[in-house]
């Protein structure tokens, strides 16, 4: 008799994880790993927003985040592990290292009867979402796996858009068959939503969905207006939309970490985990009202900019309140100087004083101006801030285009001489413009989150959520 209880109690277990949380959420904040959760934290601390809640979940794993071919993943390989469970080389996503398709858990919480939802700050064809619909060698191709999007018939993809190109998608050998990106998706059965106000008025029952905000990526955090909704208000829309009594998958992108990591801003990157981070407080909010049925999961898919809390230049000693300062990106700022250049070939140092002071909260020696004011800048800083104003110039009246990798070297340097001396000021050190080899942290709350600890590979992230369905 005891065994036979024995085995009906493990069958019992067997068929709980089998079925799995009827609601799953994964959060992603691309490029983000310790340093940037920590940041962000003591940002929080210091405007008296307490912890963050992504760190204050009970469960959490030290993750690895290697691809198939290098020490230092990109993105592509990254979401193609946490999405399928498997490694890829760098540029892949979605197949394998031999080409051959993989399944993510999103297809496979489809198959198993739920919802899916796939949500992102940067584009819909971006390679962090599309690790979890597409199947392509060629992250670029934008055409082909937004084509992948169409079939994958999950039920609510919002972001920037496809981010399809006339050139791209004729480049494509699929243009002819298939035509028109968006009239293709449309084909499939989903509704474009592209205002912000057809997108709060969606109700359950309107079917599927991709929205088309803008063809790139929705605004930084930091530079964000009340035009384009917020990775929060889209996980809520996308909770109303998917809720039932199937349950559902959703994944939520925090993208544009990962560009302010590339650009080495600190303030703007900060900006970004905190819309993260209040992305997490709504599917929180959720879990505390289905706390059996309900798992929450962060991670990040690598580390990008190698930041650091600590700069000489600062001892023993970091001031995370000083970014409060910084009122806009740097790519913003930059925006702004070339159209007074546009306006005023002549601009002199002098004329652009206001604008750093707009955007940085930098201060110049004068009248109301304190010597120990920290955003006050000295003679060196100064100094570092013109020469690079001064390189500029030319470049300006010259019109020379900006280089469009954003982890490539820059051309205009200004830029980059105030966010360096903003990261300086606080003491935040950078050393890289590119992705390190830094593990991540996965944190998780929710039924089956203590799967999510001690030291696992990004690849286990899907291995775990797949069993649910499987």
């Amino acid at each position: 008799m005891k065994k036979i209880l024995v085995a009906m109690l493990c069958a019992v277990s067997v068929q709980v994880f089998a079925a799995g949380p009827k609601y799953l959420f994964l959060f992603i904040g691309d490029g983000m790993s310790i340093p940037q959760r920590m940041t962000a934290e003591e940002f929080s601390r210091k405007a008296g927003g307490g912890s963050l809640a992504m760190n204050a979940m009970p469960f959490s794993a030290t993750t690895r985040t290697c691809s198939a071919d290098s020490l230092v993943t990109d993105s592509a390989a990254a979401a193609t592990a946490i999405a399928c469970g498997e490694k890829t080389r760098n540029h892949y996503v979605g197949v394998d290292p031999e080409g051959a398709p993989l399944y993510s858990s999103a297809t496979a919480a489809k198959k198993a009867g739920r919802k899916v939802g796939i949500i992102t700050t940067v584009t819909i064809t971006h390679a962090t979402p599309a690790g979890f619909y597409a199947h392509n060698k060629n992250r670029g191709d934008s055409y082909g796996i937004s084509l992948d999007l169409a079939e994958s018939g999950f039920d609510f993809f919002a972001g920037g858009g496809l981010d399809v190109s006339e050139r791209n998608s004729k480049n494509s050998k699929r243009f002819k068959e298939c035509g028109d990106a968006y009239e293709y998706v449309k084909s499939k059965g989903y509704r474009i939503v592209e205002t912000k106000a057809d997108f709060f008025a969606l109700k359950p029952g309107d079917g599927k969905v991709l929205t088309k905000f803008t063809n790139g990526a929705l605004e930084n955090a930091i530079d964000a207006d009340a035009s384009q909704p917020t990775l929060a208000e889209m996980v809520s829309k996308g909770i109303e939309m998917l809720d039932g009594d199937a349950g559902f998958f959703m994944m939520a992108e925090g993208g544009r970490i990962d560009w302010a990591g590339h650009g080495n801003d600190a303030a703007t990157n900060l900006r970004d985990v905190l819309a993260l981070d209040e992305a997490v407080k709504v599917a929180l909010a959720f879990q505390e009202k289905h706390p059996d049925d309900t798992l929450v999961v962060v991670t990040g898919d690598h580390e990008t900019g190698g930041m650091s809390m600590g700069f000489a230049g600062t001892g023993y000693a970091l001031y995370m309140d000083r970014l409060a300062n910084q009122t806009m990106s740097v790519g913003k700022f930059e925006g702004k100087v070339a159209k007074m250049f546009e306006k005023n070939p002549g601009l002199t140092f002098d004329d652009i004083k206001p604008v750093l002071t707009k955007a940085f909260g930098f201060k110049f020696r004068g009248p109301g101006v304190a010597d120990d004011d920290p955003m006050r800048l000295h003679t060196a800083e100064v100094k570092d801030i013109r020469a690079a104003f001064d390189h500029d110039v030319e470049f300006h009246k010259s019109k020379v285009e900006e280089n469009s990798q954003y982890d490539g070297e820059k051309r205009y340097l200004l830029g980059g001489a105030c966010r360096l001396v903003m990261s300086h000021k606080c003491g935040i050190g950078w050393s890289s413009g590119a992705h390190t080899a830094m593990p991540v942290l996965t944190t998780a709350k929710g039924p089956f989150a203590e799967r999510f600890s001690g030291f696992i590979e990004n690849c286990d992230i899907s291995k775990i959520m797949k069993g649910f369905y499987e």
